[in-house]
């Protein structure tokens, strides 16, 4: 009988992070991680020792911190460390490993370099009825599969065992067997787009997570697309690491770079998609208990949803708040430097500096120091000279936290009450929302909306194509209306099953008899 895994562990990350990325400083999953390392003073030494002794060491078994009575684990994350350092900087390198293995999982090129795809699954579908203790126990000594072998089944590069080294890699590879065996599986009984509008019509506490998807119909990019996003952009624009721009370490060090690009995120204010459209029928309905936005254009607000049913993940530009003296505006009041590219400087310091103008001054000290953006200054600085403070949109920065709301809403209420998930617009990118599905029961179905499909999250349909045509399809098949002026007369939409996917669906506007797409008139 296949074990049923905790569904419910408590959340950690407090923090925007995105997944795979290199500043990455938080353990996003409160999980039981296997040691198949051992001791410091036990050492293996090939593949041969790895089959023998990898699983503990001195011939014990491994252990899995036994599970509460309420089916979630009873400690927190084991903390990875390298053998030869115990600053916690190992646990963050194993940590992107297995996300960049989950977003971008390795593939051979050749016969023979890895486990054969019909190899690979049968063992992912022994750990899902054995639990990750006995799957490693029998793989790696009873098989005695080589674990960089072993590891191609989970999407790890067999050349990381050599670039590693023995125990770092055995670290990775029980790390990512674990949490491959806590996430989230298909339901297999929901796979067409009929199912999904089934699911809308029968559905009372319906969870939307939303990005930048589902406002590009508007003007404003998203962030990840590979030819039209945000961090594209800037990748043209010579900006090596386009999340930096966001990285309030970065901010503070330099605001110019963020007030140089923000400009082009700022929405008009004007005008909300026809996705902003179905979320507001959910509410008007009665079956949408929370939309977590990812999006920082407050466009749901625009839109009418209720603020008590709307989690801010992000934050947005509704405000902005200074950096020095945490006086607060309406974001609408900086908008004039972001449009003109300089940084905004704060109206309440600058007439604090005004009042003070006329004190006695304080006796001047000269000497070399940084300047109000970093760097050095060649002159001699008069270090008492006041300064206003820098002006921030209150987004959340990657390394910020979230608010609070967030975690007490998804903890406290979401994940015990809702009975569908809706995902929209967004790669599931950035945690902790990228974490939320494996948080949620399994039982709860899934379906993921956006142009691209994700691997890194097993939903139970994904409806590809621009969101507003997806839920104007929905709609139309759930017996409703979606009233919006985006929405032409005489919209058709074509559906088509995506090749070797069961639950994939491609959802295109038709032409009309002019040849044009867009259906607009």
């Amino acid at each position: 009988m296949a074990q049923s895994p905790p569904t419910s562990p408590t959340m950690s990350t407090k923090v925007a992070t995105p997944l795979a990325h290199r500043k990455r400083r938080h353990s996003a999953i409160d999980k039981s991680i296997i040691d198949l390392t051992g001791s410091d003073d036990s050492k293996h030494s090939g593949h041969k020792a790895a089959r023998n002794g990898a699983v503990a060491a001195n011939g014990n078994t491994p252990s899995v911190t036994p599970k509460a009575e309420n089916g979630t684990s009873s400690h927190a994350t084991r903390k990875l460390e390298d053998e030869n350092d115990d600053s916690g900087e190992g646990e963050s390198e194993y940590e992107d490993i297995v996300d960049a293995a989950e977003l971008e999982p390795w593939r051979p090129l050749i016969e023979g370099e890895g486990l054969d795809s019909q190899t690979a699954s049968r063992l992912r579908t022994t750990l899902l009825h054995v639990g990750p203790e006995k799957f490693l126990h029998d793989a790696l000594t009873a098989a005695a599969i080589p674990p960089d072998i072993l590891g191609t089944a989970f999407g790890l590069d067999p050349a990381l065992f050599h670039q590693l080294g023995e125990n770092r890699y055995l670290h990775v590879l029980g790390q990512i067997v674990v949490r491959s065996y806590y996430k989230r599986r298909k339901l297999p009984q929901f796979n067409t787009i009929d199912d999904v509008a089934t699911l809308l019509r029968n559905s009372k506490n319906i969870m939307v997570i939303t990005g930048a998807g589902i406002s590009t119909s508007l003007g404003i990019p998203d962030f990840r697309s590979k030819t039209t996003g945000f961090y594209s952009k800037l990748l043209e624009r010579g900006i090596n690491e386009p999340e930096e721009v966001f990285d309030i370490h970065e901010f503070d060090y330099d605001p110019r770079t963020f007030y140089q690009l923000a400009a082009d995120l700022l929405p008009d204010h004007k005008h909300y998609s026809p996705t902003h459209g179905f979320i507001r029928l959910l509410q008007d309905k009665g079956k949408l208990q929370t939309n977590y936005t990812q999006n920082i254009d407050n466009l749901e607000e625009l839109a009418g949803i209720d603020k008590h049913r709307l989690i801010q993940c992000h934050g947005s530009f509704a405000g902005a708040t200074c950096r020095k003296c945490g006086h607060k505006v309406k974001g609408t009041e900086i908008f004039p430097d972001i449009r003109a590219k300089r940084v905004s400087r704060c109206q309440r310091c600058k007439a604090d500096i005004a009042a003070q103008a006329a004190a006695p001054k304080a006796k001047k000290a000269k000497k070399r120091i940084s300047t109000p953006y970093g760097g050095r200054s060649d002159e001699e600085i008069d270090d008492n000279i006041p300064e206003p403070g820098v002006m921030k949109p209150d987004i959340t920065f990657f390394g910020e936290q979230l608010p609070e709301d967030f975690f007490d809403r998804f903890t406290e209420r979401d994940v015990k009450t809702i009975d569908l998930v809706l995902v929209i617009g967004t790669s599931l990118k950035v945690a902790p929302v990228s974490e939320m599905p494996d948080f949620i029961p399994h039982h709860v179905p899934h379906i993921f909306i956006s142009r691209e499909p994700i691997e890194h999250v097993n939903f139970d349909v994904q409806l590809l194509g621009n969101c507003d045509d997806v839920v104007f399809e929905l709609c139309m098949r759930a017996g409703w209306e979606l009233k919006h002026r985006m929405v032409p007369k005489g919209l058709e939409v074509s559906v088509e099953a995506v090749e070797d996917f069961g639950s994939r669906w491609s959802v295109k506007r038709k032409p009309r008899e002019d040849g044009k797409v867009d259906g607009r008139p």
